[in-house]
């Protein structure tokens, strides 16, 4: 038989309950989009968790206070020219070493071998070119020695013809004879002819060939010095005096063409290093004046060189320091004011803070008069030094500004400061 079943009041006023939760959220949700449609989004926050600043007047001073480490203002580097294995070490890192000194010495099996063969082929080469020569010269002097010849019969035959023709002038010799004479003369002049033509031919590809002999013997000297020179490059001399700051050299470990064994610094020539932040690099020119805090009295120097290459949201500067600049090491840290413009009277400022790194001193909070609440507002800010922002707009004497970190509420219109 079946069963009437019937619902129980409690769930029907659960589900009714649901209901009116869902239609609620639903409700709320719709205003809170047209309040920050109108008003702006709107973040609550403690007010002993921020940092705020008023804005202040007073003299802005356009300098920096910053550290500058010393380094050497010229460093050698002492590099391979072919490479080989350390046989001797024969100075220590922090040695002061003297020009053409020794530092270590290499060797390379192969280097001398190739030596050994340039040597052979320049004495093959200059052998051949000898003997070349002598062939020539003895070419020479046959050619020489056949047109002598042939002079001498002509001058026979001269003399001849001449006896002849008056032989035959009284009868006394057949013409037969004379023409004889006379075709052996013709002969031997034609033959002088030819025999002057063929040694002027030879003399002129005896010089080319001389010539291309010995610039092939020069080339073969040069390619040897150079490889003699190399060979001499594996003793390592120091190339100017001062010291060793850095010798990576140990017996017995083979160094590759052109590895970096160490350096040179230059003494007394030192210069500083300084890092600042990307935000002045427009600001920053060579030539800008810095003031460099040293135990025997402060000096002024000069911006030598700017790095304009940004690196973790930091650029580099360097500043050449004077020989006389005092007792000063390499890696020693000073302090140094740089002088970025001239300092502004009646200026309006506020406190430097973390607030810059979220609005790039486009805007910022700033509180009512009763302290309850912050608005975001757009501001204009100039330089800064070490405490402060120049305020160039957006602000007034007095006002009070939040210069914390604006964390994950950086994207409200209103602060409600509790």
């Amino acid at each position: 038989m079946d069963k009437k079943i019937i619902k129980s009041p409690f769930k029907k006023y659960v589900k009714h309950s649901i209901y009116g939760v869902i239609i609620f959220a639903i409700t709320f949700a719709a205003y809170s989009f047209s309040q920050s449609s109108t008003e702006g989004r709107s973040h609550n926050l403690a007010i002993n968790t921020l940092t705020i600043s008023s804005v202040t007047q007073g003299t802005f001073v356009d300098a920096l206070s910053l550290r500058g480490q010393v380094v050497p203002k010229t460093t050698i580097y002492l590099d391979t020219t072919s490479g080989g294995r350390v046989e001797q070490r024969l100075v220590e890192q922090g040695d002061f070493v003297k020009k053409g000194q020794p530092l270590v010495r290499l060797s390379n099996t192969n280097l001398q071998l190739d030596v050994m063969g340039r040597e052979a082929q320049v004495t093959e080469q200059l052998n051949f070119l000898r003997n070349t020569q002598m062939n020539m010269e003895t070419s020479r002097l046959d050619l020489r020695r056949d047109l002598l010849e042939v002079e001498l019969q002509i001058s026979h035959l001269k003399r001849r013809a001449k006896q002849s023709s008056t032989l035959v002038k009284k009868g006394l010799l057949a013409k037969d004879r004379l023409a004889e004479v006379e075709d052996d003369l013709n002969y031997y002049k034609a033959r002088k002819v030819l025999t002057m033509e063929r040694q002027k031919q030879e003399n002129s590809i005896r010089k080319v060939q001389v010539h291309q002999l010995e610039e092939s013997a020069i080339m073969l000297e040069k390619n040897l010095q150079f490889a003699r020179e190399n060979l001499n490059n594996l003793l390592i001399k120091a190339p100017v005096s001062g010291y060793l700051s850095e010798f990576n050299v140990e017996l017995g470990e083979s160094k590759e063409r052109s590895a970096r064994l160490g350096q040179i610094d230059i003494p007394n020539e030192y210069k500083l290093v300084i890092r600042l932040d990307e935000f002045y690099l427009s600001q920053v020119q060579r030539g800008l004046a810095v003031m460099v805090e040293l135990e025997t009295g402060d000096f002024m120097a000069k911006v030598s060189k700017i790095d304009s290459r940004v690196n973790q949201s930091q650029f580099q500067i360097e500043v050449d320091l004077p020989t006389d600049a005092g007792n000063i090491k390499r890696g020693q840290n000073i302090n140094v004011e740089l002088m970025l413009g001239g300092d502004k009277e009646q200026a309006l400022l506020l406190k430097r803070g973390a607030f810059f790194s979220n609005s790039g001193g486009n805007w910022a909070y700033v509180l009512n008069e009763e302290g309850s609440k912050a608005v975001r507002r757009t501001i204009s800010l100039g330089k800064k030094n070490q405490k402060y922002f120049e305020v160039l707009s957006g602000l007034s004497l007095g006002e009070k500004v939040i210069t914390s970190s604006y964390g994950n509420f950086d994207k409200a219109q209103k602060l409600q400061l509790n």
